[in-house]
């Protein structure tokens, strides 16, 4: 997945931590009633952090390479068109 580096887990910042944290242990007690400990919860968030976000992030940056691709490809087009003959 990542072409021989090692990348550390994805990380979120306080405040986004904690709201995570929260909507994790809700959407685990109202869809599934598993009432886990911030503990348990943190366990969960660190999984998914690990293993299953790398897989949106690459997702996400393959996405903006074919649009970037495509951008850089119309703007040559439009220098091939100001070329003077």
């Amino acid at each position: 997945m990542t072409r021989g580096k090692r990348v550390p887990p994805l990380e979120l910042e306080g405040a986004q931590q904690q709201a995570a944290l929260q909507a994790l242990g809700r959407f685990l007690d109202d869809r599934f009633e598993l009432e886990l400990g911030s503990f348990e919860v943190q366990e969960v968030l660190d999984l998914i952090s690990r293993e299953i976000a790398p897989h949106y992030y690459n997702k996400a940056i393959s996405d903006v390479q074919a649009v970037l691709s495509d951008r850089f490809a119309s703007i040559e087009s439009d220098l091939w068109a100001l070329e003077k003959s």
